[in-house]
């Protein structure tokens, strides 16, 4: 089975950072989150994937190339006009098989897939949507379900006291082939309020079944932080290239630190990276490869993608830095995020 990956999200609520990049290509502990979801399907036995691109499309297609660093075939399905959802997957119609895994990959998860897979194969519908429970079902699409499992509607945004549930979409979805033919062909069309309606309507199957494992949409800020945090404490438990020196702390190749230097955990600690001496890092600290940090540095709850650079005595606490900064001397910041490229910071 192939699975497409919607990989066309402009990520507008996470500028600076997404300034000049595709979303899915932010760093998830030190690595772009499309390659950790790559691996991680891999794991449950897919090896034949579409990518479907639209910004800035380079910059994914030549990270991954045809996927054989990754021991995947990778195929690509580029976006020339803004599509939607639905019109991205139609868009990569003559690359699918006659049943399909479609993945938004700008949601972090683990989910199993092999119940999901399983429950389409039983009820015989055209559609599986991989739905995921939510404590405030009012910022999102809920869906109303039969003892079945099959969707009759979805309710945009309700009010909490009056939701009929609280699953959401979760992004993953089970499609047969046939479907395709109900979704007009270079336009913007939106899956849920669009397709899943009319495909509900023509009585073809739309079911949900409740995913497991964690999820998390990345598209804000204090979601993309909280992603990290989860991170650390193995909540989410994607793995790590670092190895693990001390309860808590990650630490990569060729990483030299100086004297006095004190980690509190969790922290993770990429490669190639020199921390001067008597620096306190964490707790919640994400630092990228060859980053260079100067002697005593306060470093605390803030994600550093590689290549940065902070000065001496410099404190940083609930920051996101893009590739590449700078910092200077004894500068302190706070809910600082700030990208090179951008040439700017919002808190």
């Amino acid at each position: 089975m192939k699975a497409l990956l919607l990989a066309g999200g402009l990520g507008t609520r996470l500028r600076p950072l997404t300034e000049n990049m595709a979303k899915p290509m932010a760093l998830v502990g030190n690595r772009p989150w499309l390659e950790h979801l790559v691996t991680h399907l891999k794991r449950q036995g897919i090896h034949d994937f579409v990518i479907a691109v639209k910004h800035y499309p380079e910059m994914i297609q030549q990270y991954f190339g045809d996927g054989q660093a990754w021991g995947v075939s990778i195929e690509y399905a580029v976006e020339k006009t803004l599509l939607g959802t639905a019109g991205a997957i139609k868009n990569a119609e003559r690359l699918l098989g006659d049943r399909f895994l479609v993945v938004n990959a700008d949601i972090i998860h683990e989910a199993s897939l092999i119940p999901l897979l399983e429950f389409h194969m039983q009820h015989k519908g055209a559609v599986t949507i991989g739905l995921t429970e939510v404590e405030d079902p009012s910022q999102y699409g809920v869906v109303e379900q039969t003892w079945s499992g099959e969707i009759v509607r979805f309710v945009e945004k309700p009010d909490k006291s009056q939701a009929p549930s609280r699953l959401i979409n979760a992004g993953i979805y089970v499609m047969d082939k046939e479907v395709l033919k109900w979704i007009p062909q270079g336009r913007e069309v939106s899956i849920e309020r669009e397709t899943f309606p009319l495909l509900i309507e023509q009585g073809v199957g739309v079911y949900g079944k409740t995913i497991d494992g964690y999820w998390m949409d990345m598209g804000t800020k204090t979601r993309y932080r909280q992603v990290h945090w989860d991170l650390l404490d193995r909540t989410l438990s994607l793995p790590f290239a670092q190895k693990e020196q001390n309860k808590g702390i990650w630490i990569g190749e060729e990483t030299v630190v100086g004297q006095g230097v004190l980690f509190v955990p969790p922290v993770l600690i990429g490669d190639r990276v020199r921390i001067g001496e008597r620096s306190v890092i964490g707790p919640y600290a994400v630092i990228g490869d060859d980053c260079e940090l100067g002697k005593n540095v306060r470093c605390q709850e803030t994600i550093m993608w590689h290549g940065c650079k902070v000065h001496d005595a410099a404190q940083l606490k609930n920051c996101i830095f893009g590739y590449g900064l700078e910092l200077g001397a004894s500068h302190i910041l706070h809910e600082a995020v700030m990208n090179r490229m951008a040439g700017g910071s919002q808190a």
